[in-house]
């Protein structure tokens, strides 16, 4: 594995990480790493029940890539309401939403022909 691909990966599993500390759920991971001209390699989705659930999550996943890896993320948007936030990582981009915002936007089923996994809940 090269190094670029290596630190990705250490960088989706340091966000999964946060997403699991405070309990997000539904969490999904689109990869467009194999497309040309790809915005970004991956979204992470995840579920968060409440404005502050939500919060909390990005606040994790914030603290632990940090902590973990030194890095903040290039931009965040959402966290004055917490409904949908989005984090921009570059080469990952997670969004953190409300379960009927989620629903609503169906980020899963805008691309077909992209890799989708799903990470089991912990708490199951």
């Amino acid at each position: 594995m090269s190094n670029k691909k290596q630190d990705k990966k250490i960088l989706l599993d340091n966000i999964i990480e946060g997403i699991e500390n405070v309990k997000g759920q539904d969490i999904t991971i689109l990869d467009f790493s194999e497309l040309d001209n790809n915005i970004t390699d991956y979204f992470v989705i995840c579920t968060g029940n409440t404005n502050t659930q939500v919060s909390a999550i990005s606040d994790s996943v914030e603290r632990i890539v940090k902590t973990h890896l030194h890095e903040r993320p290039w931009h965040v948007e959402g966290s004055d309401n917490s409904q949908w936030v989005l984090m921009d990582y570059i080469s990952i981009v997670v969004h953190i939403f409300q379960p009927e915002y989620r629903e609503y936007y169906d980020l899963e089923s805008l691309w077909g022909d992209v890799q989708i996994t799903q990470i089991p809940n912990a708490s199951a």
